[in-house]
């Protein structure tokens, strides 16, 4: 089968760091152009806008959107309804309703679309999934905790309202446990801390449950001032489990599991590929949904401003 005919929408940090490097090294994808307002990216064709691209390289099958999440919808939108596969970065929209539109309208113009939660394809995640099945679960305890202005120097898109704040690097979390656990989870109390010079939380504390009263808990930190803290840890009667580095490593009862190395991105445009092949999308709207659901049922408080 040919190459997939590929465009980056959007070249920043996130794109320049792992997406097209994970597409010049998957034979499934060819990528072609890119449109951004910044600098171009090497070796490809370059417009200044999507519609740009779309007028001019029409024969571009999918497009993998690395924009922030604001002004997303209609971008996204625009391309499926061009008849595009799309990839579409986390988290997909500014609103979970943005979301759960263009999931409807993938369906109806039967195009994949794939949001990409890519913590869910760490090395442990898959395995911790499978350990975890038939487990008798007692509880959940999330630690994500970095330093926004190592991860996202000057981006001041994450400040605004709609750019979730410290919801950005938490919705990595937030879609592991939502993937690894077996049943829905449900926020039931959130706390929420805004910088107060800022739109968006800098930390946050969730306490979710699922309808059998587990007890999840996650706390959320965007100045946490040194080594990032990624953590997972899931208590059973049958041992604990704990995924470290992201997902990156997993631990049985603190004994390290040797797991496979292939990185998230690459098995990312993996699943996009099979799913184009397939003529499936996947739209897990889950991380998402509780992100909505901390801000509509957090309790706010003013913190100090932040300053990059």
């Amino acid at each position: 089968m040919s190459p997939i005919r590929l465009g980056v929408v959007g070249y920043g940090k996130i794109a320049q760091d792992q997406h097209v490097p994970a597409l010049r090294n998957d034979p499934a994808f060819d990528l072609v152009a890119v449109a951004t307002l910044g600098e171009p990216c090497p070796g490809v064709a370059h417009f200044a806008s999507l519609h740009e691209l779309l007028e001019q390289a029409a024969d571009i099958q999918a497009l993998a959107f690395c924009t922030p999440p604001q002004g997303r919808y209609a971008q996204v939108r625009e391309a499926l309804l061009a008849g595009k596969h799309v990839l579409v970065e986390k988290p997909p929209c500014a609103s979970l309703g943005e979301a759960m539109a263009l999931v409807e309208l993938a369906a109806e113009q039967g195009v994949t679309c794939l949001f990409a939660w890519h913590s869910r394809f760490a090395a442990g995640v898959e395995p911790a999934r499978a350990w975890l099945a038939g487990k008798r679960l007692q509880s959940v305890t999330v630690q994500w905790k970095e330093d926004v202005r190592k991860w996202h120097p000057g981006q001041q898109w994450i400040w605004q309202a709609g750019g979730l704040g410290v919801f950005d690097p938490g919705i990595n979390a937030l879609s592991i446990i939502s993937h690894v656990l077996p049943e829905a989870l449900f926020v039931t109390q959130a706390s929420l801390r805004f910088p107060g010079n800022r739109q968006a939380p800098i930390a946050a504390d969730l306490s979710m449950s699922d309808a059998q009263g587990l007890a999840v808990s996650a706390a959320f930190d965007w100045d946490h001032g040194h080594d990032e803290l990624w953590q997972i840890e899931v208590r059973c009667a049958e041992g604990c489990l704990r995924l470290t580095h992201g997902g990156a490593q997993l631990l049985i009862d603190d004994v390290p599991q040797t797991l496979e190395t292939t990185g998230e991105y690459p098995l990312l445009y993996r699943h996009f590929a099979q799913l184009i092949e397939a003529g499936r999308s996947d739209t897990d709207l889950q991380p998402l949904r509780l992100v909505a659901d901390g801000f509509l049922l957090g309790e706010r408080a003013t913190v100090v401003d932040f300053v990059d």
